[in-house]
This record gives C-alpha cells, structure tokens and sequence, in this order.
C-alpha cells in the first residue's frame, strides 16, 4: 500500500489533488482512498488531505499518521510538523520555486522534491493570480516522483473533467520536477525513527511540544477558546456483549480488532490467554456472542465463530509461561475443562499432571464429536498446545475415591474435571435390548470404527447435539434412513442452530412434540436386522419448567408407531458424584479411607453442568485461577476485558448495547458465511464439511462496540482541529476545545461523553 499526506490551506486544492492521483490508480484497477480533513477547510486555513492505493482491497479508514510521501502546497508551511509520522526514504515535494537542496538540512532522512507549481499554474490561468490552482501541477509531479507515467495523470484529470490548461500544467510539471535523490544518513548519535515510531510518536526530534495543528504546518490561534466551554469531551469503554457472554471469557473484540487489521498472530495471541482450543470452538461452539451481536440490529451478527477458528487455523503466537513454582498440581480427566485448568495453571508455571481413564487425550472432545465437525488433526495440534507447556499426561488410569485420596496426598491441589457420566435413559419395556443405545456410546464406537448401521432404520430421541451428531453420523454409516423424535418443538432444541440446519438438509426429518413410550420387537427374517416397533405420543408444550423451557404435555389418545432397527438416546447426561467425597473424610460405605491432605476442586460441567465445550474451557480457566490466589494468594482477572489507554473510564459492569451506538454511520455488508461441501456429498462422508473463510475479511464488520477502534471519525469532524490522535491515543487540548459536542456525535462507539466543567 502507498499512504500519500498532503499539506496545504484551505482553496488551493489539496483534496483534489488526493483525488486526482487515486482517480489513476483507480483507473488502473487498483483499490483506492482519497479524503480530506475536512473540519479545517477553510480559506487560507492549514490542511490535511489523504490518498491511499494498493492492489488489495483497502480497509483502513483512518487518517494517515505515517506517510510514505508527503506533498506540501504551500511553502509556508515547511516545518518539523509535515515530516509528522513519515517514512525514511520517502518524499518530501514541495510547491516552490528553489531547489530540493535547501531543505535537505531540514529534512535529512527523506528524498527532497521541488516545483514550482505557482508558476506553472498561473502561466495555464488556472485560479487567480493571488489564488492559484496549484493541483493539477502538483498531480503531475506527484506522478514522476512515484513512477506514475503522464498519460495515467491525464486519463485521470479527463475523467475528472479537468482538460486544457490542466493537462498542460500536469505535463510542465511532469518535466520541471527537480530531485535530491542523494538519502542522508542521521547525524551520528541520532536514532533513525521507524515509520512505526514515527507514528507513535508524531513530533520526533523537533526539540519542543507539538501544537495541535503543527501536523498542517499551522499553530493554535491565540485566544484560548476553551475558556468558553461548560462541557470537555472525555473517553470511556463499555463491554461489549460478546465480550460479556463468551463462555470461555475470551477478548472476542480485541481479537476481532486483530484480524480487522490482517493481524493473524495477534488475534491468536489474544485467544490463547484464555483458551487452548481456539481452531476446536470455533468449530463447535453454539456461538452466544453471535447471539448477541449489535450488528444483527444492521445486517446480520458477525460470524465470530469462523473467525476464531481462522485465527487457531492460519495464526501463529508463542505461549506466555511464567516461572516455574514448586507447588504442582493433578487433574483428573482430559477433557475441555481439565485441559483448560492444566494449560492456565502451566502458563502460571505450576507443574500439572493430567490423569485419563481412557487410553486418549480429550475426552468428549474425541469421543463424542464426529470427525466431519472436528477433525482430529486439529484436535491433536491443540491438545499439543497443552502438551508443549510441559503438562503431563497418564491415559488409562481411572481415579476412584480411593485415588483422590492418594492424589491429595502427593499433589497440592487436585482438580476433578470428569464432565458429566450419568446417562439418561427412557422406561420404553425392553430392558437391556441391543437395538438400544446411549448417543455417546454410539458417537464413541463411530470414532473408533467399531459400528455399522448399514441398512437400518434409525430413531435418535433427543434434540441436543449429541442427537444431531449421532443422527447425522447413522446416516454416514450407512443406515437406510435415520430420523430424530424430540418432545419440544424446533425453539426449545438446544442444538446448535447451525447443525439442526444441516441435519435437514442432509435429508433427516425431526418429529417435533413427539415422545417414545413404549419399544416392542418386530419381525425378522432372511438374515436382516430385528425390526422394533417404537410406540410415540404426541405432545404438546405447558408452563415453563425448571429450566425456563415450556414444559410438553402429553395429548390423550395421540400415540403412533414407528418402524426401527435401532433406537439411539441422546436425553442428556448428569455428572457423577460418586469420585467426590463428603467434606474432609473420605468414605467408601461405612469405612473411612483417610482424611483429603490438600484442596479438591470441582471443574467444568461437573460443577456447572452447562454442557458445552466454551463453558467447560472457561470454568477451566476460573478454577486454575482459584488454585492459583489458594497456593499463592495472587488474585488474577477472571475476565478479559478489551485493553484500553490510561485516560479511559472503564464501565466494567455496563454492556453497551445496540441502542446506544450510531448505528446508522455503518454501511451495510452482507455476513461472510465460508465454503462447505454440498449435502448430496457430505451424507457420506466424515470428511469436515466446513472449509472455513478464505481470509479475514468478515472481521471488518465488527462494530467494535463500546470500544475505541481508532477510526477518527472525532478528528476528523472536530471542528476546531484541537483533537488528534497521538498514537493509540487520543488527546483534548482542553485550553482550546469549546466544548461543542461534534465528536460525541459522530462516535460510532459511544466512547466520548461529555462531561461538565
């Protein structure tokens, strides 16, 4: 990308000149920008003006505060101020009649240029004598200065409008060009500033304070307005609602602001503070940020969850680990949750010990989701996430009452993080009938390809997304069809809306208030699996029950048949407390097996009982952190919230929502959905189904809610010119601001208020 600031006064045509040199780039098919600033555009007032092309399409909408070239109109107006932020090696071109090498003393890290555009101008009567038109020249310059060739100059300024006299001065101005081509070197001593030092830090080496319009080359007048003023502008952040509904606590807008900037690593880095398994949710998480996204007030919620798995896909980042602590801790069970309480407590140093009844790393993570939502190279390359902090793992080695007491003797803390192992099952008269199974057995005999449907009929009882998973996994293992019978209706299904979508399309009928009574044998015969006849009743839905979910209610003489080979139970899961002692005392029926020696936590849906996979990482993540301020008395943030600059108020406990931002200031763009394999195909297959975004893009919608996204929209409309924006900050000059209220309105974000004097 080449970012272009020019310098002038209000009348000589600095914002034309932006665009005529982003009309050629246009013309040439290349992505463009050209504004100005247009608060301080005034006859004879100091002025900013803005070109931007590349060949990618451009995102980046803020002013440019470090230049690969500056422009100056106006001679008047060189001073330290124009080499603001610019590159070293870029140019410097300026409107006036010496020669490049009387600047050079001024500006010893750039490429001098001069014309004498005035001249130029006022020889083809372009303007008046007093007021000439010095744009047209200063495009033509522009153009042998950046390799541009004149006919490119010309079909712009034709498109444009601009012909006769303008041509000519384009042209004149193309040859008279003077260069100082010769690059000097800092004194000896003085540190070359980087363009992103230089942006940091506008005002380098001018050896005194920066004035607000010193960027324009003029200074503050000298009646200090601010003296007027009942009302000073200050900034504040809320929290935004994905931030505030993430399971997993995650940074979903710092992340976001991240890929919105390109930055992959960046957004990775942000996840992994907070979870392990970013390239895994952002497969399987149920999404309730995306629930709750402003953006769905405008065009549709941002997909967050394609996002994340594009950051834990295409980002690299190293894991923060502190120093390593004596204390060491065991976790049992490797599932979301107990992975999640090893990788933080690794990170905070402490040495951890993961025991596995199963001979895999991941518990339901691998067992109990199919391959085509969660491939398990990806699943590999996450737990060796855990792995590479130096955590340890022992597979196969169930813990019972008797274990956790010996783990509490030689650890000092142990986690317990076994999820929920208590199945539920349906009084349908058939005791212990092979043509039924529980959903997670089923998904677990899928994974290690110990089962084939081929050729039956299959009922899958549930509406969760173990029933949608092992419907959809029947029908990939060759069953003749599958169907799924659910005593709710489609709102109260507490599947992911997206899998109950693709269910359908795969070709899977859902009966909805619909629930199994009774399941009585069939016929068989010539070799073919024992048919069942599973009898169903109608419901329909009462008052709301304990879970907030209207309650179904049976309808007297509705019942029905169907014909199955297989009946597959999906009706939830209840944790084991059985592992858990009573207190301090560790029993095993009336005898005692000895007293806990250290703390015994509760982790994941074991303690929550919420059930999904972003739940389990962020309770993983609180009681490492618990274990953490027990062991050492250090009290750590649960949530992460969006950084933000010292002179910000942050309103921690207030989500902004969409009627406090300006909506109204976005454009409008459709939601980037991703590619994914046809269902004619993917019915047959476990490969993954989805493919994910082809780059960042959709990041680019994220409103940014409540948080400061450096768009200087305020700088731009402040009128006075007393704001700018001096790094990541943003700075008042309060002796000069009249209070007047212009950058609180034009804040998409709601992050400046005013407050009174």
């Amino acid at each position: 990308m080449v970012e272009i600031r020019i310098h002038g006064r209000g009348g000589q045509g600095g914002v034309t000149l932006a665009k005529i040199v982003a009309t050629s780039r246009f013309l040439q098919g290349q992505s463009v920008q050209a504004f100005g600033l247009y608060a301080a555009e005034r006859s004879g007032a100091p002025l900013q003006a803005f070109c931007r092309y590349d060949d990618a399409a451009i995102a980046n909408r803020n002013l440019i505060y470090a230049p690969d070239h500056v422009v100056v109109l106006d001679p008047t107006l060189v001073g330290p101020g124009v080499a603001s932020g610019l590159k070293p090696g870029g140019w410097i071109l300026i409107n006036t009649p010496e020669p490049p090498e009387t600047f050079a003393e001024q500006f010893p890290h750039n490429r001098l240029a001069t014309v004498d555009a005035t001249s130029i101008a006022r020889d083809n009567r372009l303007g008046t004598r007093s007021v000439p038109i010095v744009n047209t020249a200063l495009a033509g310059a522009v153009g042998a200065l950046l390799g541009i060739a004149l006919q490119e100059i010309r079909a712009a300024l034709e498109h444009l409008g601009f012909r006769g006299g303008n041509e000519t001065a384009a042209g004149q101005a193309y040859e008279r060009v003077r260069r100082a081509e010769a690059l000097q070197r800092p004194p000896r001593g003085v540190t070359e500033a980087t363009g992103s030092e230089a942006a940091s830090s506008p005002f380098v080496a001018t050896g005194r304070g920066p004035s607000f319009l010193e960027g324009a080359g003029g200074g503050l007048p000298g009646i200090r307005t601010g003296e007027w003023a009942t009302q000073q502008p200050k900034r504040q952040q809320y929290v935004p609602p994905c931030n505030h509904v993430c399971p997993a606590g995650n940074d979903v807008q710092g992340f976001l602001h991240a890929l919105a900037r390109d930055d992959a690593d960046e957004a990775l880095a942000i996840l992994l503070r907070t979870t392990p398994f970013p390239a895994t949710c952002g497969r399987v998480c149920p999404a309730p940020c995306m629930d709750s996204c402003n953006r769905i007030e405008l065009d549709g919620a941002v997909n967050v969850r394609q996002l994340e798995r594009f950051a834990g896909d295409r980002g690299r980042a190293e894991v923060a680990v502190s120093r390593a602590r004596p204390e060491c801790v065991a976790v049992v069970g490797s599932g979301p949750a107990g992975l999640s309480a090893a990788y933080q407590l690794a990170r905070l140093g402490y040495p951890v010990t993961v025991h596995e009844a199963g001979p895999q790393i991941g518990g339901l993570l691998r067992t109990g989701i199919p391959r085509f939502r969660l491939p398990e190279d990806v699943l590999d390359r996450e737990v060796g996430r855990v792995l590479g902090l130096g955590v340890r793992m022992v597979t196969d080695h169930p813990i019972d009452r008797a274990g956790l007491l010996e783990l509490s003797r030689e650890f000092d803390a142990v986690l317990v993080a076994t999820g929920l192992q208590e199945l539920r099952g349906l009084r349908l008269g058939v005791g212990n009938s092979e043509a039924v199974e529980q959903g997670i057995d089923f998904l677990d005999r899928s994974h290690r390809d110990e089962v084939r449907v081929d050729g039956e009929d299959v009922v899958v009882v549930g509406g969760g997304n173990t029933a949608m998973d092992a419907a959809r996994s029947a029908l990939r293992l060759g069953a003749n069809s599958v169907r799924v019978v659910y005593r709710r209706t489609r709102r109260e299904m507490p599947a992911i809306r997206e899998e109950i979508d693709e269910a359908l399309e795969e070709g899977i009928p859902i009966d909805f208030l619909t629930q199994p009574v009774l399941l009585r044998p069939g016929g068989s015969g010539n070799g073919a699996p024992r048919s069942y006849r599973l009898t169903c009743r109608r419901m329909e839905l009462g008052a709301p029950d304990a879970s907030g979910r209207r309650r179904p209610v049976e309808v007297q003489d509705s019942d029905f048949e169907i014909s199955c080979h297989r009946l597959i139970l999906a009706l939830g899961q209840s944790p084991d407390m059985s592992v858990f002692p009573e207190g301090t005392e560790v029993r095993e029926g009336e005898r005692l097996l000895g007293l806990l020696e250290t703390p015994v936590f509760a982790v994941g849906d074991l303690a929550t009982n919420e059930g999904t996979v972003a739940g389990a990482i962020g309770s993983g993540r609180r009681s490492a952190l618990q274990i953490h301020a027990a062991l050492n008395g250090e009290h750590l943030p649960i949530t992460e919230h969006a950084r933000a600059r010292p002179d910000v108020e942050i309103r921690h406990d207030e989500v902004i929502r969409a009627d406090a931002m300006r909506l109204h200031l976005f454009e409008r763009q459709p939601v980037a959905e991703g590619a994914h394999v046809p269902p004619e195909v993917r019915r047959s297959t476990f490969d993954e189904i989805h493919m994910g975004l082809p780059d960042a893009g959709e990041a680019q919608r994220c409103l940014s809610c409540g948080v400061c996204n450096e768009c200087d929209l305020c700088v731009t409309y402040c009128p006075e010119g007393v704001l700018k924006r001096v790094g990541h900050d943003l700075v008042f000059d309060s002796a000069y601001c009249k209070g007047c209220g212009v950058c609180v309105t034009e804040c998409p974000r709601n992050v400046i208020l005013m407050s009174h004097l």
